[in-house]
């Protein structure tokens, strides 16, 4: 297992990830009890529905304002559910996988290793888990640490997969690393999606923003500012 591999990424999401890990190593969503953790606004939560139409959707979320929101859109065949990783509602075995997009590090550092065997213990013998974690490189890290710099809570989240490797509650699978293009319109579009936003509490006073804000602007065309954002995504199996 690799925190990062400059080497080793290719163009693409984690749907392309999960579909050829589907073909590989038999990650079977279609008709199988799915939870996800973290859902955030639910955009992953959708396309998971959509791509593939999972017979059980369960989605969590900590943020009590975005999960309001989730309720809202009353998506169908999605239960959306108040709650963190370290603690998950759930008697043992009842999922066949469990994923998780760019939320194990926002998981606090303490309770990371409870998240990971909460996770072991909510998944069947045999059941997979998949962890996307956004890298600590590259020019998007670079304008995203402005507003939050994450390099250690990365480094815990990263540390806590392999601990839960090596004490033997999974066997890593496979790992890939992916550069996801990402535009972004206006400034306005991206102090939407990363700064006024309601799961955590950013302390940035206006000459912050203004710093941030320059420092997105230099990336501006015509055409919006574009980006390449680097996360590597591990598929563990639970044994």
């Amino acid at each position: 297992m690799r925190i990062n591999d400059p080497a080793a990424y290719r163009i693409g999401d984690e749907f392309d990830i999960l579909a050829d890990w589907r073909d590989r190593h038999g990650l079977e969503l279609r008709g199988k009890a799915v939870l996800e953790l973290g859902c955030g606004a639910a955009r992953t939560t959708r396309l998971i529905a959509e791509h593939f139409a999972p017979a059980r959707l369960v989605a969590t979320e900590v943020d009590r304002i975005q999960h309001e929101k989730n309720l809202a859109a009353d998506l169908p065949g999605i239960t959306f559910r108040l709650g963190g990783a370290q603690a998950i509602a759930d008697p043992p075995a009842t999922y066949d996988c469990v994923l998780m997009f760019k939320s194990l590090h926002h998981v606090p550092v303490a309770a990371m290793d409870a998240a990971l065997r909460e996770i072991h213990r909510v998944l069947r013998p045999g059941g997979h888990a998949c962890f996307s974690e956004p890298v600590y490189w590259g020019e998007f890290n670079d304008l995203m640490r402005l507003i939050h710099d994450e390099r250690e809570v990365r480094a815990a989240a990263f540390q806590t997969l392999v601990e839960a490797v090596d004490d033997g509650l999974f066997e890593s699978v496979d790992e890939a690393f992916i550069e996801t293009p990402g535009t972004y319109a206006s400034w306005e579009v991206f102090a939407d999606r990363f700064l006024d936003i309601t799961h955590t509490e950013l302390a940035i006073d206006a000459a912050r923003r203004a710093e941030i804000r320059t420092a997105f602007l230099r990336h501006m065309t015509p055409s919006g500012a574009h980006f390449r954002k680097p996360h590597r995504i591990d598929l563990l199996r639970r044994r």
